[in-house]
C-alpha cells in the first residue's frame, strides 16, 4: 500500500540570498492542484561525470509523490544519483519538487501508476515482465517515484512565495 505524503508546513523561502519578505503563504493544495493537473513536467538529474541532464516527461502525481517513465539518460542517473528537481512546465505558477527518485519494481504499483496515466493522457501503459511499462507501440522503459523533500512554489512574477518542507528522516533541509 503507497505512504500517503503528509501535509507539509509553510514557509516563505530564500530568494535572491534572503528570506522572502514575509507574507501571505500558499496552502499546499494550490501546489498539489498545479501537480495533478500539469501536463509536462521536466526533470533534472546529474550524470556520473556530474554533468547535468534535463528533459520534458509526462508523469502523474499520486498521493505518494510523483510517477514518471523514461527512456532518457535519467534512467540511468537515478539509481546511483537519486537526487532529482522536477518542474511544472508553467512560468505563471511555478511548482519545484526536489527530492529523491527510486525506481518501482511492485506489480500493483506500476499498475496503479499506468491507471493514472492512461486516465490523465488518454494514453494506456502497461507493466512488463522486466518491470517496466509500455504503451501499444513498444515505448516506454522503467518507472520511478520521486518523493519530495522540499517544495517551492509561487504564482506570476513571484507572487506568494512559499516552500513546504518535508521531515521525512534523511530529507535535506
Amino acid at each position: 500500500m503507497p505512504r500517503e505524503l503528509p501535509v507539509p508546513p509553510a514557509s516563505a523561502p530564500i530568494l535572491f540570498g534572503a528570506p522572502a519578505p514575509p507574507g501571505d503563504l500558499l496552502p499546499w493544495g494550490w501546489a498539489v492542484d498545479r501537480l495533478v493537473e500539469a501536463r509536462t513536467y521536466w526533470v533534472a538529474t546529474t550524470r556520473a561525470d556530474l554533468r547535468p541532464h534535463c528533459r520534458p516527461v509526462w508523469g502523474v502525481w499520486l498521493t505518494d509523490g510523483f510517477w514518471f517513465s523514461t527512456g532518457s539518460v535519467a534512467r540511468d542517473n537515478l539509481p546511483d544519483r537519486p537526487a532529482i528537481s522536477v518542474h511544472v512546465d508553467d512560468e505563471a505558477q511555478v511548482v519545484v519538487v526536489e527530492g529523491a527518485g527510486a525506481r518501482c519494481l511492485d506489480r500493483a504499483d506500476l499498475l496503479r501508476m499506468c491507471e493514472a496515466y492512461g486516465r490523465k493522457y488518454d494514453h494506456q501503459m502497461t507493466p512488463n515482465d522486466r518491470g517496466e511499462v509500455h504503451d501499444a507501440d513498444g515505448n516506454g522503459g522503467p518507472v520511478f517515484t520521486v518523493r519530495p523533500h522540499v517544495v517551492f512554489g509561487w504564482g506570476r512574477e513571484l507572487a506568494t512565495p512559499t516552500r513546504w518542507r518535508f521531515s521525512e528522516p534523511g530529507c535535506a533541509p
